[in-house]
């Protein structure tokens, strides 16, 4: 009898592309026999594998007495230890046989209006040094929380290291939300500090930051100091006793600050979700396991060498920055690039200068950012070069495989690997993707595990799916980089991620996974639409939308059906100048329908200029649920992007 919670998936991707063997040979993993070890040494005890991995890439004051102590759903690894993330990112690339790295660039930054910043790791630690004396001198002593509320500039990178230096635990807060979720957020932190800018630059307008922290403080965040680093140079405010200048403080501060030496499980930071409509949920990170984690996966994932300029585009305000803008890529002394604005400031061809005036060879960017590139055409790609690239990545969400396709094609000119790689907020780091040069890859698919890491797809009662159906995506043993907690609520920890299966971490997404043992994320299991009692992913509706080439972008979203309890709904941006016609909706329902199956075909076909998207690039599908609903936009929209996106299709629903 089929499960009647099973979660259906006829998406078919039969390319592969195998590993190039020139690349390969020159890989951390050099091919597959290499990647087989590493996973016959995790399976044999994936303890004493991490253990190893976290005495080569991560340096301990003290060693630990237990790899792990594991009490589901309470984990501790490597216990007793004692190091510092800030010592790893910057003071162990400045002695011994590393100390040339003192002159290597760390940050290589560029800000929206074209100005341009190089911080070698001799720099970086300089700054952090002196801002961390500057909290100690404002009495933010160990575990006191320090919320950071900045601009993507190199000051940010700083500040989260100096709360590490002397082990504050930091929130940072995506420069794109609101004075309430600063207030809530800084309350349920019970931080009494604030880092902040009096603005940034985005599309060539000011994001007027200190005026958000005003009237977060005005609306009762409980803070009694406020840091402004000055960005943009317009006027802002500055209350007497409260607020004080970043430069000033700093101009006296001392460059030397020893790094406190912290037990492997000290707190480090805590990120709260975004687009929660309730109760901040506060994701609590902490010290040892993280850093063994991203720093492990940033080493082999991306194939770090000395020489590589690498270039993800995620804000540091989202877990993607501080894993792999921040703390992976400094424990690994490699070179990472930092860019404030839009894509499309001043034009469509921002990244691709980028790429080419600092040879970035690793690129990490996001599907949705692919597919809007897509939309803006290759004629924008082709006038650079990009042959310094080397190495792609995806994040962020499941990509279509024709996005995919595209991605490998124009930019990487069908020579670079692509790592799409599945993870979240609350894993810490990659728990799913390719490992170059050793595992060959298919469109549309994040593949296998990486070593030491233990996923599984199972039906509602918990047994393990057959190849190619659809269920829910556990992870069944423990992992360094897991989350230890939701900040002051372990009773919604436990029920949240571990009550579904017990002992077992629940990731919230449908998957699948093929004969092949490849995985194929389908969404969140929020997204999933019961229509005629089939279970259905909006992620393959949309990879099947996609893949008409009169099309774009598409989102898919269900709306109540009084027959089929959920209708289809799907929302397209169109290529170039292709008009939009009853004709051309009713081929797209019809070019689902051959995809996927008859069941799939979309009730409905609307066209959307551009489709709401946070700056991270996210499509809100919440928002366009209500659209389809007919229903009031209700909860926060202050992470979306443009909120004339949202105006223009209710006026077209009108």
């Amino acid at each position: 009898m089929a499960d009647e919670f099973a979660i259906e998936s006829s998406l078919k991707e039969k390319r592969r592309f195998e590993p190039d063997p020139k690349w390969s040979r020159a890989a951390l993993v050099p091919g597959k026999a290499a990647y087989r070890r590493m996973v016959k040494e995790a399976e044999k005890d994936f303890r004493r594998y991490w253990a190893r991995h976290a005495k080569e890439n991560v340096s301990w004051f003290t060693p630990w007495k237990k790899i792990l102590d594991w009490k589901p759903p309470r984990a501790r690894w490597f216990v007793g230890g004692k190091t510092n993330v800030s010592y790893n990112c910057l003071d162990r690339h400045l002695e011994g046989e590393n100390a040339w790295r003192k002159n290597k660039a760390a940050i290589i930054w560029e800000g929206e209006p074209g100005d341009r910043r190089v911080l070698t790791y001799g720099d970086l630690h300089r700054e952090v040094c002196k801002f961390a004396n500057v909290l100690k001198d404002r009495g933010v002593k160990k575990g006191d929380r320090v919320i950071l509320y900045m601009p993507l500039v190199p000051e940010l990178a700083i500040a989260m290291l100096a709360c590490t230096r002397i082990g504050a635990v930091h929130s940072i807060i995506f420069g794109g939300f609101s004075a309430d979720a600063i207030r809530d957020r800084t309350n349920d932190a019970e931080a009494r500090v604030i880092v902040t800018a009096d603005g940034g630059w985005r599309r060539g307008q000011i994001v007027r930051l200190k005026d958000m922290v005003d009237e977060a403080i005005d609306g009762g965040a409980a803070v009694n100091q406020v840091i402004v680093l000055q960005r943009t140079g317009h006027d802002v405010p500055m209350k007497a006793g409260r607020d004080l200048w970043w430069h000033d403080l700093m101009a006296d501060a001392s460059p030397v600050c020893k790094p406190a030496k912290l037990d492997s499980e000290h707190p480090l930071f805590i990120l709260y979700t975004s687009g929660s409509t309730g109760k901040p949920k506060g994701i609590l990170h902490t010290t040892g396991g993280y850093l063994t984690h991203v720093a492990t996966t940033s080493k082999y994932i991306f194939d770090l060498k000395e020489t590589d300029t690498y270039w993800c585009t995620a804000d540091i305000g989202w877990i993607t920055g501080h894993s792999y803008v921040v703390y992976g890529m400094l424990a690994n002394g490699a070179t990472s690039v930092m860019y404030e604005g839009a894509p499309n400031w001043p034009d469509e061809e921002r990244f691709w200068q980028i790429i080419d005036r600092y040879r970035v060879t690793i690129f990490y960017t996001a599907p949705t950012a692919i597919r809007t590139f897509m939309k803006w055409g290759a004629d924008h790609v082709k006038k650079y070069d990009l042959s310094s690239l080397r190495l792609l990545g995806t994040v962020g969400e499941p990509i279509n495989p024709e996005a995919w396709m595209w991605y490998r094609r124009v930019i990487g000119h069908n020579r670079c690997p692509i790592v799409d790689t599945w993870w979240q907020t609350e894993t810490g780091g990659i728990l799913i993707s390719p490992v170059p040069g050793a595992v060959a890859t298919t469109p549309g698919s994040a593949t296998l595990p990486f070593p030491g890491i233990f996923p599984d797809i199972v039906n509602e009662q918990g047994e393990s799916c057959g190849p190619d159906e659809g269920g829910y995506l556990v992870i069944k043993k423990p992992w360094p980089g897991m989350l230890r907690g939701i900040h002051g609520d372990p009773e919604r920890f436990r029920e949240q991620y571990w009550s579904k299966f017990d002992g077992i971490y629940f990731t919230g997404d449908g998957a699948r996974r093929d004969r092949n043992g490849y995985f194929w994320v389908m969404g969140r299991v929020d997204d999933v639409m019961n229509v005629a009692g089939h279970r259905l992913s909006t992620m393959e509706v949309e990879s099947a939308l996609v893949s008409h080439p009169k099309v774009a972008e598409a989102a898919v979203v269900g709306r109540p059906d009084e027959i089929k309890g959920t209708a289809v709904v799907g929302f397209v941006s169109l290529e170039g100048d292709v008009a939009f016609d009853a004709s051309l909706a009713e081929e797209l329902r019809s070019h689902v329908a051959r995809e996927i199956g008859p069941v799939a075909r979309p009730d409905e076909v609307r066209i959307a200029a551009a489709l709401p998207k946070t700056r991270s690039g996210k499509i809100m599908r919440r928002l366009l649920r209500d659209v389809a609903a007919g229903r009031e936009t209700t909860g926060d929209t202050t992470t979306l992007e443009d909120f004339s996106v949202l105006a223009s299709l209710r006026q077209d629903e009108e």
